[in-house]
């Protein structure tokens, strides 16, 4: 896969987690800040690192497995990965400018 591909690829992956709506903020994974990055390698591959907003979160069960189908959701995805990672730990700084609106942090 050229980089181009792969970097489109990435960004169809990254609108489906847009999908995935945090239950006690409302608004989505991907512009809380919850999702820092997400691979793909060959054979459809795809790992996705992500957060929660503390330890513990009651919702982390919730948050994965949507991340999870949201991905395989991508046509040519055959397998995804998410890992849990709290390194570095999720602040509202990570959160897109719309996110912090929508939150009334602004």
């Amino acid at each position: 896969m050229t980089p181009q591909a792969n970097e489109a690829f990435v960004e169809r992956i990254r609108e489906a987690l847009r999908l995935v709506i945090d239950p006690e903020l409302g608004y989505n994974i991907v512009d809380l800040g919850l999702v820092y990055d997400i691979e793909v390698e060959d054979g459809g591959v795809v790992r996705v690192a992500m957060t929660t907003t503390t330890r513990g979160c009651p919702a982390t069960g919730y948050l994965k497995d949507g991340a999870r189908d949201a991905a395989w959701s991508v046509p040519t995805v055959e397998f995804v990965d998410i890992a849990l990672t709290y390194d570095p730990p999720w602040t509202p700084d990570m959160m897109t400018e719309d996110a912090k609106r929508h939150l009334g942090i602004m």
